[in-house]
């Protein structure tokens, strides 16, 4: 694996790809977590794009845990839990990613792995911005659906349909329009732990080829914790098994090997904790996660 990596946890990771035809269910998850917690958190948070980019099944369950009492059969309540608490941490990852993003001000933003976010409909401040959104072609047909009858904030959408495993990312997005020669934010939220070690340094590559003067990389990635063993069981149950995790140390000599300077780098607790006590409290065991925010180097003695 090389010095700079955490082996897999190989014991309970076992590759399962994606089956043909159906979408990435931690993509669902994510945006049930976004749909829950809009509107209803002690932070200034909303994503009003969430419900509309979920099935109608999903939008019933997001509804029923908004709505209802805490349910009484285990299985119903572990359910329960599991995506009262991803709305917890989806605050918290979305209000510092987005602030970030915000701060950018560039006239290219490139979200990899994009599932069903909605930033390109939501965030007025990406009104002068061509927005990229690159992702596996069975999750990105559901989408275009969805979003459909949304209004674009920002100035345009390109979806650019790669599977990250085997399709090529820099003749994705040259055919898609991408100009590596204006800035452009980088956004990899939640793709960097299911890939391996070849697939992750060969996506930074093309990132670093693309990557303008002014450009900026915004990554959500794993760290070892124990609280991966529970995370794993769950994401492989759903045939994407996480494969790679790096501490700190290792992410940050990862990026500067691509061109990229490390600006900070936080676990989802301190991020929680900035915003108030109880999501500091509700986020608090997830110290496995976290987002770094990394500058093109010509740029890191700028701002």
């Amino acid at each position: 694996m090389g010095p700079d990596y955490i082996r897999p946890y190989t014991g309970w990771c076992t590759l399962v790809r994606m089956k043909a035809g159906i979408a990435s269910e931690t993509a669902a998850l994510v945006c049930m977590g976004r749909a829950i917690a809009h509107g209803r958190t002690v932070v200034d948070f909303s994503d009003p794009t969430a419900m509309a980019l979920l099935s109608a099944e999903q939008q019933a369950e997001v509804e029923g845990i908004r709505q209802g009492p805490r349910p009484k059969k285990w299985r119903a309540r572990f359910r329960y839990a599991h995506l009262t608490g991803e709305s917890q941490m989806m605050v918290a990852r979305t209000v510092a990613i987005d602030a970030d993003l915000r701060s950018a001000v560039v006239p290219q933003v490139v979200i990899l792995g994009a599932g069903l976010d909605g930033r390109a409909w939501r965030m007025r401040e990406l009104e002068r911005a061509v927005v990229f959104e690159v992702d596996h072609p069975d999750s990105q047909q559901q989408k275009r659906q969805r979003v459909a009858p949304l209004t674009l904030e920002a100035r345009e959408v390109h979806f650019v349909p790669l599977d990250f495993r085997n399709g090529d990312l820099a003749q994705a997005l040259e055919a898609a329009g991408h100009n590596p020669r204006v800035p452009t934010a980088w956004i990899w939220e939640g793709v960097v732990m299911y890939l391996n070690r070849d697939e992750i340094e060969t996506t930074l590559s093309t990132i670093e080829a693309r990557s303008a003067p002014g450009s900026r990389l915004i990554v959500a990635y794993h760290q070892p914790a124990l609280m991966l063993l529970l995370l794993a069981v769950i994401v492989r149950r759903l045939g994407e098994p996480i494969r790679t995790v790096l501490t700190p140390s290792q992410m940050r000599k990862l990026l500067a090997r691509y061109g990229f300077c490390t600006r900070w780098d936080r676990d989802l607790p301190a991020i929680g904790s900035e915003l108030s006590a109880e999501i500091g409290h509700a986020t608090r065991l997830m110290r496995h996660m976290r987002i770094v925010r990394a500058d093109r180097k010509d740029m890191a003695s700028i701002g």
